[in-house]
């Protein structure tokens, strides 16, 4: 077993491997589930959020022991750099891989967990969102800033940013699903574009966020948007042929 605890909760030690100790048979299961599962509980009057990672297959099992960190062992990693460079995301509080003689057997995340207002998901569905021009233009400010501190969060996806709405009308915005992420010293052009490809297949919020993204970046307006729309409809076009394919190969499901 490999375990690890933010010094902020040393004193909850205990309480939180016996949450993990007991993750099957107690909390509040939240989402769907479908690949990996996620439960809340709570942690003396704090809700906090464990989520255990499906467990891999053989070739990852001896890849996650011996040459990969753990997905656990990224999200807590990756938050705590996060937060290091202001980057909202729910507090890391602890992550822990259990082995045996394959390699990793099952692994687990310990977080905060945070009630949002939203997700930029509502944003691409639902068009008469409130506010939600508005709303869009902060969460483009926000992926520039992630940007310029280097940060390319490559599951930056319509449900991996958490949105809080504060009473001045400002938001704050918080990454979730970490365990994808690389760090540079600088992103390029392309680079930045090419991060923004899979948040929505809708042509009138690129436009806006190319707008938005084009006040803080030396690169024309114009540049930005057909950049930045040739990615996203390349990306569209990509996971609509493997969603037909998948159900091509799966026909015989019917």
């Amino acid at each position: 077993m490999s375990f690890k605890i933010n010094a902020e909760f040393k004193s909850k030690e205990n309480d939180i491997k016996h949450i993990i100790d007991n993750f099957q048979t107690e909390g509040e299961l939240f989402g769907n589930g479908d690949r990996n599962k996620i439960k809340l509980f709570d942690l003396d009057g704090k809700t906090i959020n464990v989520k255990s990672f499906k467990i891999p297959n053989l070739i990852n099992k001896v890849a996650y022991k011996y040459f990969r960190k753990s997905k656990a062992r990224r999200s807590f990693e990756y938050a705590t750099i996060l937060l290091e460079k202001g980057i909202g995301t729910p507090e890391p509080i602890a992550f822990l891989e259990n082995f045996n003689l394959l390699g990793l057997k099952d692994s687990y995340y310990v977080s905060e967990h945070l009630n949002a207002d939203l997700t930029y998901r509502e944003l691409v569905e639902i068009p008469d969102y409130p506010d939600r021009e508005n709303i869009l233009r902060q969460f483009t400010k926000f992926s520039f800033d992630l940007h310029e501190k280097g940060i390319e969060f490559i599951d930056h996806s319509p449900g991996n940013t958490l949105i809080k709405k504060n009473a001045d009308g400002n938001c704050d915005f918080f990454l979730v699903d970490l365990n994808r992420m690389e760090f540079h010293s600088a992103l390029t052009f392309e680079q930045r574009m090419h991060n923004l490809r899979r948040l929505t297949p809708l042509k009138e919020m690129v436009a806006v966020m190319s707008n938005e993204y084009a006040k803080f970046y030396g690169e024309s307006e114009q540049k930005i948007f057909e950049t930045l729309w040739k990615y996203t409809a390349d990306f569209q076009e990509q996971f609509y042929r493997k969603k037909r394919l998948k159900k091509k190969l799966k026909f015989w499901k019917k």
